[in-house]
């Protein structure tokens, strides 16, 4: 038994020693082929760093040629360029040293020149001088005597032949001037086709009875207040059986309430709703007519490029009257005998025509108390682009400047010949208007006031104040200023109603 233990301890010790040999030999085969790897690495990388080492090397020497070389030949060009300007700067000095020498020469030549001159000046003033004395020896005069005198001769010799020059001259200018003008003022006349007597408009409608007075004047006045204040006129209703009457100094106003009027009474239902909205259809319509109007004018002329605000300028002088007389029959008149005398005379026909059709554009215009129908007409005539011909003749038709070209002298003969024709003109309808304008310039001058109307023939001024705006008290205020100030700045009979409307109006719909 111990035997057999001592037999297994030894086999025991023999194989751990065995396994400790083997393992020793196996680690010092392993550490030997490590060692043998690493020295095969590093021989490896030795020869890698050596062959990048030599490629950077080659690289940095390429790079270094190709630097050198781009440098020498940089060098070279700017050598080469430095040569080309240093032959060009010498060239240039050798021209400036010859033209400097052909300077110098010329100038040498010069001043010899003039040292020649100097002494012929000399020369020839003694000459002159000798010869002044030898005239004045003979003749018995100086020289400023004898000056005077031949001066005085050649004067009157001038003079009385001007005169005789002149005399003739205006004989012959005032017999062909007179045979001329005649000629071109009969062929004119001949060639124009006017009507003599200007259309006026009818301020009256009739009724179908007395009954539809009381049906427009409607509950408390309402219906007659309303087409009052909406359109700006005056309707006066008398004792006059079956006819209202329409009195406003504005035309397009009156024949707004005319056409108006007369369509509600037709329609029958007259209440202050159905007045507003016949009020807005013929408003409207009479802006279709004063823009075909000013339209009819341009084509019947041959004018063209007037823009759309110039034909509605024109338009509206279809309802506008100067002393009774229609202001754009009269326009269409004027500018037909400016081109005729235009034509007679050789001049610009159609700045003529041109002219002559702008010449009262002013006069639909809204002015204000101090301007003339001149000043708002080039005002509107600028405005719409018209050349300075046109612009001239509007503010010299009436002489408030010269005329600086033929074609405004023209249209101050065609305006004369066109007023002052027999039936063309009442002289007091002028001055009117523009007593009435000037009260509803004053009136819409003040702070608040939307619309300012001068009814009965100027005897009362409606004024209508903004709501939004104004109070009660200014409305007092308004009323007793405007009366002020008519009656510092204008001259008028009896006295003027100043009546100052301020109304509230509430809209809303059901539905």
């Amino acid at each position: 038994m111990v035997v057999t233990i001592l037999i297994a301890l030894v086999t025991l010790l023999l194989g751990g020693a065995l396994g400790f040999l083997a393992r020793f030999f196996i680690a010092k085969n392993n550490l030997e082929s490590a060692e043998n790897k690493a020295e095969i690495i590093i021989r490896e990388a030795k020869l890698k760093a050596e062959s990048e080492k030599k490629e950077l090397l080659l690289e940095a020497k390429n790079h270094l040629i190709q630097e050198r070389n781009n440098f020498e030949k940089q060098t070279k060009e700017r050598r080469i360029e430095l040569h080309r300007q240093e032959r060009r700067l010498m060239q240039k000095d050798e021209q400036y040293e010859r033209r400097l020498g052909e300077l110098e020469n010329k100038e040498k030549t010069n001043n010899e020149r003039e040292k020649e001159i100097g002494e012929k000046e000399v020369v020839v003033n003694n000459l002159k001088n000798k010869w002044q004395h030898e005239l004045e020896r003979i003749s018995g005069l100086t020289s400023d005597e004898a000056k005077e005198l031949l001066k005085k001769e050649i004067e009157d010799i001038a003079k009385q032949e001007s005169l005789i020059f002149l005399n003739r001259l205006e004989e012959e200018t005032k017999r062909i001037a007179g045979k001329k003008s005649r000629d071109i003022l009969v062929t004119t006349i001949q060639r124009m086709a006017s009507e003599v007597t200007a259309e006026v408009t009818t301020t009256s409608v009739s009724l179908p009875n007395d009954e539809m007075k009381g049906r427009i004047i409607g509950r408390e006045g309402r219906n007659i207040r309303t087409m009052e204040t909406l359109i700006g006129v005056d309707i006066i209703i008398d004792d006059t059986p079956e006819a209202v009457v329409i009195s406003s100094f504005d035309p397009v106003r009156r024949e707004i309430a005319k056409t108006a009027l007369s369509r509600l009474i037709a329609d029958g239902r007259i209440h202050p709703a159905r007045i507003e909205e016949i009020i807005t259809k013929v408003i409207n319509e009479v802006n279709e007519i004063i823009y075909d109007e000013g339209e009819k004018a341009v084509i019947s002329l041959g004018i063209v490029g007037i823009p759309t605000d110039g034909i509605i300028n024109l338009g509206r002088l279809h309802f506008r009257t100067s002393y009774g007389q229609n202001v754009l029959q009269h326009s269409i008149e004027v500018a037909k005998i400016s081109g005729t005398l235009a034509s007679e005379l050789g001049s610009d026909v159609m700045l003529a025509k041109r002219a002559g059709l702008f010449h009262d554009i002013g006069k639909g215009a809204a002015m204000d108390g101090d301007s003339s129908h001149t000043q708002a007409g080039y005002d509107i005539a600028k405005k719409l682009g018209e050349n300075e011909g046109v612009l001239n003749a509007i503010l010299s038709h009436h002489g408030d400047v010269e005329p600086n070209c033929i074609e405004s002298v023209i249209v101050q003969i065609a305006d004369a010949i066109s007023a002052s024709r027999p039936g063309a003109r009442r002289e007091s309808l002028e001055s009117y208007i523009k007593r009435l304008e000037n009260l509803e310039n004053i009136a819409e001058n003040f702070e608040g006031v939307e619309k300012a109307f001068a009814i009965q023939a100027g005897r009362e001024v409606r004024v209508i104040l903004n709501n939004s705006t104004t109070t009660d008290v200014d409305a007092e205020t308004v009323a007793r200023e405007v009366a002020k100030k008519i009656e510092t700045e204008l001259r008028y009979p009896g006295k003027i109603k100043v009546t100052v409307i301020r109304e509230s109006r509430f809209v809303e719909y059901a539905r």
